[in-house]
């Protein structure tokens, strides 16, 4: 538990999407229709903007009372690729003191605004603290949020940043990250298992998203690249590809297809439907912080849903 004194805050419903809780402090949410919900937060609370609430949750774990968190991204039915900020995020941005974006090319819209607005927040940026480049010859998988050592990290540079813009508190943050921190072990314990028990076993992806956590798991992704990168993209599949793709179902050769519910189109419908035809479960995963969960316990009943799939 934090340090801190935190307090849970009640969801926004805005029209007739779902913004999710952002951290254990202090914090407002706004998506691509709506407008930012301020909570109430003491005078001295550090602004601190997000570009989603994976790192808003985070951030409120580190942070508990004396942050006050905005994540621009909070619709679960959101896709963060395809988001256009607009004039409320740039107005958030431009009183933060602390900023945390994914980076990687998945959240770029933040680092335009920073410019814009001559930003001076401290900007924490995971991708590059995870150290993760692409492939020789293939794309970056900026999807780090799934993977736990990465995310061991961040929490360190982002009780740094608070640390910096509240030096009287700093070693409250530090103790708050190091209990976060604590509590990723078992995660990482978890796909350790799974690699004793599974590894070298053949799954099937929609998107890179959830790679991280297979490749951690001692699992092979064998979806066709042009697949999963066409699906990411927003752009159609070739009939070969698919027709490669979901053959990898009618023959059995994967023992689960984890699917992005969260960009669901056609193609992706059609392999869901493929692999429950053969009998073949499917584990969804989202991008997004799901209704009620923090990031440990999103985490954790993506880990376990992955064993419980090749457990059967």
């Amino acid at each position: 538990m934090p340090t801190f004194p935190s307090r849970r805050l009640a969801a926004l419903i805005t029209g007739a999407s779902l913004v999710v809780l952002a951290g254990c402090g202090g914090s407002s949410d706004s998506d691509s229709g709506g407008s930012p919900s301020q909570s109430p937060a003491a005078a001295s609370a550090i602004p601190v903007v997000t570009s989603t609430n994976v790192y808003g949750d985070i951030v409120g774990q580190i942070g508990g009372t004396k942050v006050d968190v905005t994540s621009i991204i909070s619709d679960p039915d959101q896709d963060p690729h395809s988001y256009e900020a607009n004039t409320q995020n740039q107005l958030a941005l431009s009183k933060a003191k602390v900023v945390v974006e994914n980076g990687g090319g998945y959240d770029d819209f933040v680092d335009r605004m920073l410019k814009s607005g001559n930003s001076s927040a401290e900007v924490v940026n995971a991708v590059r603290i995870s150290g993760k480049t692409a492939p020789k010859g293939g794309e970056l998988n900026e999807h780090v949020w799934y993977d736990f050592p990465t995310v061991s990290k961040i929490a360190d540079s982002i009780a740094a940043a608070l640390g910096k813009a509240d030096p009287d508190d700093a070693a409250g943050f530090t103790r708050n990250a190091e209990a976060f921190k604590a509590k990723l072990q078992p995660l990482e314990a978890k796909e350790a298992q799974i690699k004793k028990d599974h590894g070298g076993e053949a799954v099937a992806i929609t998107e890179p998203v959830p790679l991280y956590m297979i490749e951690a798991s001692g699992l092979k992704n064998a979806t066709p690249a042009e697949f999963s990168e066409a699906i990411e993209e927003g752009s159609d599949v070739s009939p070969k590809v698919l027709q490669a793709t979901l053959a990898l179902f009618s023959a059995k050769k994967v023992e689960a297809l984890v699917y992005n519910a969260q960009t669901s189109g056609p193609q992706t419908e059609k392999a869901e439907a493929a692999a429950k035809a053969a009998g073949i479960p499917v584990v969804p995963v989202t991008e997004t912080l799901p209704s009620g969960k923090d990031y440990l316990g999103w985490m954790t009943s993506n880990v376990d849903a992955l064993a419980g799939a090749l457990d059967k």
